[in-house]
């Protein structure tokens, strides 16, 4: 019988991501057949009865995944201590879903939600190369060598940040501002505002209009729908290639 350790599959029964399974285990939230777990190395296979804050896991759970455009001032997660929106709440189910990776307070744009632990460890996986496309206004008008900068890699946290595309959208000479398309692959936090920061500049307005071969050009803000099963299957490929 195949064992597996205890945070993939508390990940995959959808209950969180194995990242904050293995933070309910070192919190002594996690039982195994009536034993508290504290160890991330702990294998368990099928017959095993997991249980989080006593409430034992549904090892029948349906997979869910959703598409949102997440408006301004909604957190990317599933509670917020302040009692502020979350991404969560803007969906109708029953499903424990959790957002892929996050996008700011004041970010909008496209942001993915499912239960499906597999699904989720496989698109943030730094290793797989997704692009992700955002829309920035900023307060200055890149010259020649901010541009080329940008091209090149500019450090951000020691790390140069891979800009896959960059496209000038709009100029306002009057406001002395500028939009512009910029694609990445990566998912560190504040990305976007870490790099425009790094040549002086503020980004004003941000958001996540691509994602993959996804966009939300069909959603209004705060609207959402499920992904089809060729969406799901194409996006587990692109993130594998």
């Amino acid at each position: 019988m195949q064992m597996e350790r205890l945070q993939k599959v508390i990940a995959n029964y959808g209950y969180t991501s194995r990242r904050k399974a293995e933070e309910l285990i070192k919190k002594k939230k996690v039982m195994v057949n009536g034993k508290i777990i504290t160890e991330l190395g702990v294998k368990v296979d099928t017959n095993d009865i997991i249980s989080i804050d006593g409430v034992i896991i549904n090892k029948d759970i349906k997979h869910e995944y959703y598409i949102l455009n997440k408006p301004r001032e909604v957190i990317s997660s599933v509670t917020d201590e302040n009692g502020r929106i979350t991404v969560t709440d803007l969906i109708n189910t029953e499903a424990r879903i959790y957002p892929i990776g996050r996008l700011d307070y004041d970010t909008t744009g496209l942001i993915l939600l499912t239960n499906d632990g597999d699904f989720a460890n496989v698109l943030m996986h730094p290793s797989y190369e997704i692009e992700k496309t955002y829309i920035a206004k900023i307060n200055k008008i890149l010259s020649k060598e901010d541009i080329n900068k940008i091209k090149k890699g500019i450090k951000v946290e020691n790390r140069a940040v891979d800009v896959k595309k960059l496209k000038i959208k709009k100029i306002d000479k009057e406001k002395n501002s500028m939009i512009v398309e910029v694609t990445i692959v990566e998912g560190r936090n504040h990305i976007i505002k870490k790099l425009f920061k790094e040549l002086g500049v503020e980004v004003l307005k941000l958001s996540r209009i691509g994602y993959g071969f996804l966009d939300v050009k069909d959603l209004k803000s705060g609207e959402y729908r499920k992904l089809t099963i060729k969406e799901i299957k194409k996006l587990f490929a692109l993130a594998k290639k």
